[in-house]
């Protein structure tokens, strides 16, 4: 019996490490291998100017809003 689909071969179902330079041996490589990496999504997550709000970093427009919604006074429940 057949399938209607290729079978994926062992090439497509190993795990990609090519991207951040090959396989690692140690936790030393992985280390060296993912910092810039660490380091660039830690620019991205808090740092980076975001245009569409003000070029502010995103660390700035969450503090900001915290502020905004911690001096907003809660609303009044009422059952009726």
């Amino acid at each position: 019996m057949t399938t209607p689909w290729p079978r994926p071969s062992k090439a497509c179902s190993r795990p990609r490490s090519s991207a951040l330079g090959g396989l690692w041996r140690t936790v030393e490589q992985v280390e060296v291998a993912t910092a810039d990496w660490v380091d660039w999504v830690d620019w991205f997550n808090d740092r980076r100017p975001y245009e569409y709000d003000g070029d502010l970093p995103p660390a700035e427009i969450g503090d900001a809003y915290c502020a905004q919604h911690r001096a907003q006074p809660h609303a009044e429940h009422s059952i009726q």
